[in-house]
Formats: structure tokens, C-alpha cells, sequence
């Protein structure tokens, strides 16, 4: 996600520069080269020779003839983007009035001076993070083009963003956005029937492949509607759902303002009558399973030309049937393209996919992050 790019950490002095450590690691995780640099009142939280160690690079601790601020994020300088993690009221505040005091203001003034991307990830108490000298600043700063990555507001305190949501952050700063202005909607996840108010009826889907296609849209540059059966992402907008009737009422109601519809849940072929009560154990009963609305031939039928993606799983067959089988679901619902798969990696974190076109057909095989990638890049082309 982030090879190949130079990220400038600025820590300043909130408790939660204790987590810089391991955000360094994760940004490296993820293909980043990472040099720091640190306030006086941050060196008091966390010592330099950590974040040394966690990036594999020295640390700047104070602006010295060599001009470090200009070296990371001056005109033609090392960084691609610059990440304030955590970012305090102090700082954000003399960012926004081109207040040069510290390392990490300087370097700051010196990255927005030469269009530097921007990302910041505030960190303080509630009260302070509702200052309207706070506010204000985060608006003109935002006007500036400046990205805020919204801290997690809990138990009185602003607290700062997971790892996943800044890199994602960082990320979208950082690269192209051929996504840029669109809405995609992404289902993902598996879909549960109730049999009664203990009981349902599923299937073994993880939700992997469309949380990371929904994050790799989001990287490129969309505005993102999940609607899975887990929680909130802060990468999107999530609709929680459980049945495939939810799914679809869910669809329905962001499609008209969609651009795009990438439907990777594994959505239930079948619902059942639920029980008003729980069907006691040690009788036998039999199911009678009803078939359940198709989700893109529905939408399909309200949005004659929204594009669409559509998955399609099969147990057997090899290719040829998966490429048939797929090719059928894309002329009959008129999509963009089909990704199909072989059940058996239902579950892991690696796939093996085949992208079907109208005129092509292409193979990927590796963890399904990538694949989400692909997926987001094949739509961009559509969408553009």
C-alpha cells in the first residue's frame, strides 16, 4: 500500500506518542520508508534512540545548519508526505498560525510551503479538542488542503486514530486518487438467515476480499458505503446488516447517489420462516428454504446504468466452468466485470481470482489485500 514512499513523522507531545513506536513499524509494514522527527516535549514521553530504532533512520530533534526541515519537506525534499502523529492542540494550533518553535512546526510550515501532502492525527483531551481556537484551526488547516485523521472520542478524551485508519490515511494522501469524487458502495461479509431468535442459516465467508477492496477504494480517492454484518471501519460509512433482505434494503437506500456497486458479500441464495421462538432440541424437523431476492439483478433492475461488480463462487468445474458460470451472471446482469473463485479459499487471507471481462479474462493469485487493490484499479477504469 505504501511502497516506495517516504513518510516524515512528526511527534509531538501527547501520551499518545507511546504508540509512535509501533505506528512506525505498521507504516513500515506496509512498504514505507519513515524518518522522524520529534518535540522537546515528545523526547520527554518517548526517547529518540526508539524511534531510531522503529524507523531505522536518525531522528531530528532540533533544526541544525544542515536545515532538516528543508532536507524532509522543502521543495524537491525526501518526503511524499508528511504525518503529524499525535498531533496536540499546541501544535495544530501554531501550524495553523505559522508558529516556528519546534522541529516538527518548522518542518510542518516547510511541507505546506512546498505543497507537501499533509496528514494529521489529533490527540488531546475532549474539552481541548472542542476548544474553538482548536476548531478553528483545524478548519483552516483542512482549507489548506491538510487531511485530519478524527481521533476516537472516548471516555473524555480525543484519542488518537487506530494504526489502520492513519495508514489508510497516509496512503490516500500520498498516492493517485483515480476514484477521487466517486461513491462506491462494496458489499462484504456473509449474510445470516434466522431459523429462530437463536439459530440461523450462513455460510463460512470471512469478509476479507470486499473489506479490502472497500480500503483500497478508499485509498484511491472515494467516498465509501460498507455494508457488511460487522462493525464501524474508519475507512468508510458501514451499514450493519445481517439478513440478505437487510443487504439489500441497505443497497437500496445509498444506491441513487452511487457511482459504483462492488458486490463481494456472500449474500444467502435462500431464506427460511423464522420461528417466533426457540425450536427446542432433540426433534426432528425439516426447513423449507424460499429463494432470496438477487442483489444485482435488483439494483441492476432501479439503475439500468450504475456499474456494477459482481463475485461468483464455485466448488467444482476449474476454470472453464468458473469462467462460463461467470460470464453468464455478467451478460445477464449487464456488469462491469466478474471476479470468480473457488470456494475452497473461502476464509484465508490468500485467493486465487479470476477477473472476467466482456473480452478478456485475467488471473491473480496472492493475499486478498492485493486483490482489493486490483479490483479498485479495474473499477477506476470503469468509473473514469
Amino acid at each position: 500500500m505504501l511502497a516506495g514512499t517516504n513518510v516524515a513523522l512528526g511527534v509531538s507531545g501527547s501520551i499518545a506518542a507511546v504508540k509512535t513506536v509501533e505506528l512506525a513499524h505498521e507504516l513500515r509494514r506496509h512498504g514505507a520508508e519513515v524518518r522522524a522527527v520529534m518535540t522537546d516535549a515528545a523526547r520527554g514521553i518517548v526517547h529518540p534512540w526508539s524511534l531510531e530504532f522503529a524507523t531505522e533512520n536518525p531522528v531530528v530533534t532540533e533544526i541544525t545548519g544542515s536545515v532538516e526541515h528543508v532536507e524532509l519537506c522543502g521543495y524537491d525534499g525526501w518526503a511524499d508526505v508528511l504525518l503529524l502523529a499525535p498531533s496536540t492542540a499546541n501544535t495544530i494550533g501554531k501550524i495553523a498560525s505559522a508558529v516556528d518553535d519546534t522541529p516538527v512546526t518548522t518542518t510542518a510550515t516547510t511541507a505546506l510551503g512546498a505543497d507537501v501532502p499533509t496528514v494529521l492525527a489529533p490527540a488531546m483531551h475532549e474539552p481541548m479538542y472542542d476548544h474553538p481556537g482548536v476548531l478553528e484551526a483545524i478548519g483552516r488547516l483542512e482549507s489548506w488542503g491538510v487531511e485530519f485523521v478524527d481521533p476516537r472520542l472516548e471516555e473524555g478524551k480525543a484519542k488518537i486514530a487506530s494504526e489502520e485508519a492513519i495508514v489508510l490515511d497516509v496512503a490516500r494522501a500520498a498516492g493517485e486518487r483515480p476514484l477521487a469524487g466517486a461513491h462506491v458502495v462494496v458489499t462484504s461479509g456473509r449474510t445470516s438467515e434466522s431459523i429462530d431468535p437463536v439459530r440461523v442459516v450462513t455460510n463460512r465467508a470471512s469478509g476479507r476480499t470486499g473489506r479490502a477492496v472497500a480500503k483500497a477504494c478508499y485509498v484511491r480517492g472515494a467516498d465509501v458505503t460498507l455494508v457488511h454484518d460487522g462493525p464501524e471501519v474508519p475507512y468508510a460509512d458501514a451499514l450493519t446488516v445481517e439478513s440478505a433482505a437487510e443487504m439489500l434494503d441497505a443497497v437500496r437506500s445509498v444506491a441513487d447517489d452511487a457511482d459504483a456497486l462492488v458486490s463481494a458479500a456472500a449474500i444467502s441464495d435462500y431464506t427460511v420462516e423464522t420461528a417466533p421462538e426457540k425450536i427446542r432440541s432433540g426433534q426432528e424437523m425439516t426447513l423449507e428454504l424460499e429463494p432470496a431476492p438477487k442483489l444485482i439483478d435488483s439494483v441492476r433492475e432501479a439503475h439500468p446504468e450504475l456499474p456494477i461488480v459482481g463475485f461468483k463462487v464455485e466448488t467444482e468445474g476449474g476454470d472453464d466452468h468458473m469462467i462460463e458460470q461467470a460470464r453468464e451472471t455478467l451478460e445477464r446482469a449487464d456488469l462491469a466485470f466478474v471476479v470468480a473463485n473457488d470456494a475452497g479459499v473461502m476464509g484465508s487471507e490468500t485467493t486465487r481470482v479470476l477477473f472476467v471481462f466482456e473480452d478478456r479474462v485475467a488471473v491473480h493469485e496472492g493475499d486478498k489485500r492485493a486483490v482489493g487493490g486490483r479490483i479498485a484499479d479495474a473499477l477506476a477504469e470503469t468509473v473514469r
